[in-house]
């Protein structure tokens, strides 16, 4: 059973609030002839495999997006900089991208975007390559309220969804940023999700937990803050493709488990 447990980035418009939030699930269903065991783990379980290269050189990582919600490239450009900056991976970090027909079954509850990557999910470790599955969905989650809205997943250790209708939904509201910052602030946030943070896996090396939102920083301007006002100077900042970044309590966090 899927609980939800962690409301990530909120953004915040008048009464408007944009959110994400993490899931976990260890279903060990197979594919025949496919060992999934290792992808089938709890959220933040494989934090040291995706930052340091002991066990793994490589990250593939398999965007699959619903026709008509391909990914911006700048959006791409930003978030495999992300990786590449907290990682440790001599062999590289490679992305690709597959567009699929629309499910038909929006607005999704976790355990149908669970469906979803069985049935389209084709990368998974091999050797001493991490493989991590990314869906870009067009809907919404069923979990939005009126004035609350899910932005993007994180699930299992190397699963999450973004929910592409809802992006492209609130980039076209009056002097929100553009949907190319909104998707990479989204997936580098839902990836620090994977990557542990906050307290899902990586250990904190300081006091910066925010204790209203578990799994979440509670350092001004971290990435992994749980809301991030727009008011004027935070609409100034992320106009013109100035991403939110990780705190430096945060990024000692990882480093002390293997990343940069």
């Amino acid at each position: 059973m899927f609980k939800y447990k962690y409301a990530l980035l909120l953004f915040f418009i008048s009464v408007l609030s944009v959110s994400c939030s993490s899931e976990t699930d260890e279903d060990d269903g197979g594919i025949p002839g496919i060992d999934r065991t290792a992808n089938l783990q709890g959220l933040g379980d494989s934090a040291g495999d995706l930052l340091s290269d002991m066990n793994f050189t490589s990250m593939n990582i398999e965007i699959v997006y619903v026709n008509g919600f391909e990914p911006n490239a700048a959006a791409l450009a930003n978030f495999k900089s992300f990786l590449e900056e907290r990682t440790f991976k001599p062999d590289g970090i490679n992305i690709s991208l597959r567009a699929v027909s629309s499910s038909g079954k929006a607005p999704f509850s976790i355990e149908e975007i669970v469906e979803i990557e069985k049935d389209t999910r084709t990368i998974y470790n091999a050797g001493d390559e991490i493989g991590i599955y990314i869906y870009i969905a067009d809907g919404s989650s069923e979990k939005d309220e009126e004035n609350k809205f899910t932005l993007g997943s994180a699930f299992r250790n190397t699963s999450m969804v973004i929910f592409g209708e809802t992006i492209q939904n609130f980039a076209g509201r009056p002097n929100a940023p553009s949907e190319s910052d909104i998707e990479a602030a989204v997936l580098n946030h839902e990836f620090g999700h994977l990557f542990g943070l906050v307290d899902i896996g990586t250990e904190p090396q300081s006091d910066h937990k925010d204790e209203d939102n578990e799994g979440h920083c509670n350092v001004d301007d971290c990435l992994m803050r749980a809301s991030i006002e727009f008011g004027s100077g935070v609409m100034d900042g992320i106009e013109g493709g100035r991403i939110p970044r990780l705190g430096p309590e945060c990024i000692r966090d990882l480093q002390a488990a293997g990343g940069r």
